[in-house]
């Protein structure tokens, strides 16, 4: 398997834990305030990666300023923006109306990948962002996608701002950090963000539930823990836009997990937006491949 095609796998994976926080941040928005369940998130997955970075031998390399602003911005925007705009707006809306505005992730991604990293994606690629971004329309349009609000869509969709620039500014890095350690970044700097508003919620939270600290735990080991090494180690392997490109497995993954963990049905156009995204996935996929063993070939 190449480096790039094992990209691929990392960056589908993880986008599939991205999907799931919408289902745990729906349970979390019934019992927890969004800072104070950011802030439990990264606490709860800051130790466990501080332990993985002791067992593997991993170390954090010396950092220059414009590095740890770099830092800083992801883990305020991806990490703790993403985190309280989605569990306010879940408060607000359905999973249902979540999921198609999480739709436009791939193509606020891309945007992001062009405008600020200033890549010329190949026509190729830019057929698979259309035919991901076709899929993903597919599932925005369907009527079953109601009952949200306003105010909740646009707290969603400034979620998706957020997150499009947690995936990208990766690129900007100047320092080489193992996956591992900038998860542990992100984390340690998530939680300390978090943690100086979640004091100010105190007053106003109510009993925590059971769901909803479940929901806490798993979105602290899944997505954060797994789901920073899943896309870190991918990211490294593929250009900003192929990155785009695979956010579009989030709100694929959101309706399968709706279906079958909040009972919600799957018509006609989600089976439809399903088809096209994987198709997309699998299409740039075997023309990596294609790549690599051309190019394995001329050597």
């Amino acid at each position: 398997m190449s480096r790039q095609v094992q990209g691929y796998l990392y960056l589908a994976l993880a986008m599939l834990t991205v999907g799931s926080t919408v289902i745990a941040s729906k349970l979390i928005a019934s019992g927890l305030p969004p800072f104070a369940a950011t802030a439990l998130r990264f606490a709860l997955a800051f130790p466990v990666l501080l332990v993985l970075m002791r067992a593997t031998g991993v170390r954090l390399p010396k950092l220059s300023r414009h590095d740890r602003l770099i830092l800083a911005i992801q883990a305020g925007a991806g990490s703790v923006g993403y985190t309280t705009l989605l569990i306010s707006g879940l408060g607000l809306t359905s999973a249902a109306d979540a999921g198609v505005v999480i739709g436009t992730l791939p193509v606020v991604s891309a945007a992001i990948s062009i405008l600020l990293l200033r890549e010329r994606p190949k026509p190729a690629l830019l057929v698979a962002v259309a035919l991901a971004t076709a899929g993903v329309l597919s599932i925005a349009v369907t009527p079953d996608a109601a009952g949200g609000s306003l105010a909740g869509n646009g707290l969603i969709f400034g979620a998706v701002i957020c997150e499009g620039l947690f995936i990208l500014l990766n690129k900007k890095l100047k320092t080489d950090i193992p996956p591992l350690a900038q998860s542990t970044l992100m984390a340690g700097i998530g939680f300390v963000v978090a943690v100086i508003p979640a004091v100010f919620e105190a007053p106003f939270a109510q009993d925590i539930s059971t769901g909803a600290a479940v929901a806490v735990a798993y979105y602290a080991l899944v997505p954060t823990v797994a789901g920073f090494l899943l896309w870190y180690a991918g990211a490294a392997r593929v250009s900003g836009t192929e990155a785009a490109l695979f956010t579009a497995v989030a709100p694929v993954s959101a309706v399968m997990l709706a279906f079958l963990i909040l009972g919600e049905p799957i018509g006609l156009n989600q089976v439809a937006g399903i088809a096209c995204v994987l198709a997309a996935v699998l299409g740039l996929a075997a023309a990596g491949s294609r790549e690599a063993m051309t190019i394995s070939g001329g050597r």
